[in-house]
C-alpha cells in the first residue's frame, strides 16, 4: 500500500481477518484505496525491512482496470497524466521540488529578501523579442506575463530586497526537452547591488536550495537513482566564465561560431558537461540581451549580466545583471529596437523620479529541479506540463 510517506508491504492471511475482509482484498483491484489495521513486523524480504500483517481491512473506493501498465508510450502517460502522478517517481520529484521552493524561501528570509505577489496580466513585455500569449481584457489588449521582474523593480525603492514566485508564460514554439509555454518563476531583485553581488546572491540561494534537498529527500532522490555526489559539490562560488573567452573556449572545441551569437542548448552543455557545479557565463554581448541591462563600462560591447548553466549539459537556470538606471540609454535601446514607449511609460518613471543602482535575476523552477532531480525532460518537472503540443488534461 501507498501513502504520501511512501510504501509498505501488507500480507493477508484467511483466518487472521473476518473472510469478508479476505475475500474483498483478494478482489481489490489496482489503485483501489484501502483502510489497514494490523502489527508491523520487521520482514528483510519487504520493501524498506517492514511489513503489516493485516487483521482487518476495508476497500474505500474500488478501481476499475488501471490504464497504465509497465511499459506505456510517454503519450499514453502524458494523456492519463492525472493518474501517472500517482506513481513513486512523480512522487518523489514533487516533494524535492516543494523542498527546493522551501529552502529557497528560507534562505531569503533569512537574508530579509520580503516576498511580494506581481500581477499576471500586463501591458508590458519584459522580455521584449519573447512571443506573448495575448489576450483580450475586456475592452483592450493585455498579456500573460513573462516576467515580474519590472513590478519587482518598482517595489526595491520601498523593501530594498524582493523576491516572487509566479507563473511565467511564453509562446515559444520550441519542442525541446528545457521548454514549457507556462513554468513557475523565481524572481528577485536587489536594491544596492551591481552585478558581481547579484552572482553571488545567485549562488548562495541555489546552494541552500541543493542543500535542504540533501538533507531532507535521500530517499527521494535515491528512487529516481540519482547520484548524490555532484549535487554535493553545489557550494560557493560558482566557477565564472567570460563571453568572450566562452567563445574562444567552443571555437576550440569545434563550434563555428562568433561574437554576438546567443547560446543554444548544444553550446551550454559544451561548456558544462564537464563540470560537477554550476557555471556562470557574463557579460554577453548587447545584441543577446534585453534593454534594460546595464552597459559594461569596461567593454560597451557588453552588458553586466549574467546566465547560471547548470553542470552535465542541464543549461540554464538563471538569467540576471545589473539594472540600466540611465534614462537616455533605455529611451535610445527601445528606439532602436522599434519597441513603443507608452506602454512602459511607468517603468520609465522608475529612473524619472529617484532610481538606484540594482540588480536581479529569474530562476526557471522546474528546470532547477530538472537538473537537481536529472530528468531527461522538464514535463517531468511539473505535475500538468504545458507545451506546444499539450493543454490537456
Amino acid at each position: 500500500v501507498r501513502d504520501s510517506t511512501g510504501i509498505i508491504q501488507v500480507t493477508i492471511k484467511k483466518g487472521s481477518l473476518p473472510d469478508e475482509q479476505f475475500e474483498e482484498a483478494v478482489s481489490a483491484s489496482i489503485e483501489s484505496s484501502v483502510e489497514v489495521t494490523g502489527t508491523m513486523h520487521q520482514d528483510g524480504r519487504a520493501p524498506g525491512g517492514y511489513e503489516v500483517r493485516a487483521s482487518a481491512l476495508r476497500v474505500v473506493g474500488s478501481a476499475l482496470p488501471f490504464p497504465i501498465t509497465e511499459y506505456q508510450s510517454e503519450e499514453l502517460l502524458l494523456d492519463n497524466r492525472h493518474l501517472w502522478i500517482r506513481s513513486r517517481e512523480q512522487t518523489a520529484v514533487m516533494k524535492i521540488k516543494a523542498t527546493l521552493m522551501a529552502g529557497a524561501r528560507e534562505w531569503l528570509a533569512e537574508n530579509e529578501f520580503t516576498e511580494v505577489t506581481p500581477p499576471i496580466f500586463t501591458q508590458n513585455a519584459c522580455e521584449g523579442g519573447v512571443t506573448l500569449f495575448k489576450l483580450k481584457y475586456f475592452d483592450r489588449e493585455a498579456y500573460l506575463s513573462q516576467s515580474a521582474q519590472m513590478y519587482l523593480e518598482s517595489l526595491i525603492f520601498s523593501l530594498e530586497k524582493v523576491y516572487s514566485i509566479t507563473p511565467s508564460f511564453r509562446a515559444e514554439k520550441s519542442r525541446t526537452s528545457r521548454h514549457l509555454t507556462e513554468y513557475w518563476h523565481m524572481e528577485l531583485e536587489e536594491a544596492w547591488v551591481d552585478n558581481d553581488g547579484n552572482m553571488m546572491i545567485q549562488e548562495e540561494l541555489v546552494s541552500a536550495m541543493v542543500a535542504r534537498v540533501l538533507k531532507e529527500r535521500r530517499d527521494e532522490l535515491e528512487i529516481l537513482k540519482r547520484d548524490i555526489e555532484p549535487l554535493k559539490a553545489v557550494v560557493p562560488p560558482f566557477k565564472r566564465l567570460r563571453y568572450s573567452d566562452m567563445i574562444d573556449l567552443l571555437k576550440k572545441k569545434g563550434f563555428d561560431i562568433e561574437f554576438g551569437a546567443d547560446l543554444g542548448a548544444v553550446e551550454e552543455r559544451a561548456i558544462t558537461e564537464d563540470e560537477v557545479a554550476p557555471v556562470f557565463v557574463t557579460n554577453f554581448p548587447r545584441e543577446c540581451k534585453a534593454f534594460y541591462m546595464k552597459e559594461d563600462p569596461d567593454d560597451p560591447r557588453t552588458y553586466k549580466c549574467a546566465d547560471l548553466l547548470a553542470p552535465f549539459g542541464f543549461g540554464e537556470v538563471i538569467g540576471g545583471s545589473e539594472r540600466e538606471t540611465d534614462l537616455n540609454k533605455i529611451l535610445q535601446r527601445l528606439e532602436a529596437a522599434g519597441i513603443p514607449e507608452d506602454p512602459y511609460r511607468w517603468y520609465l518613471d522608475l529612473r524619472r523620479f529617484g532610481s538606484v543602482p540594482h540588480s536581479g535575476f529569474g530562476l526557471g523552477v522546474e528546470r532547477m529541479a530538472k537538473w537537481v532531480c536529472n530528468l531527461e525532460h522538464i514535463r517531468d518537472a511539473i505535475p500538468y506540463p504545458r507545451t506546444v503540443a499539450r493543454v490537456y488534461p
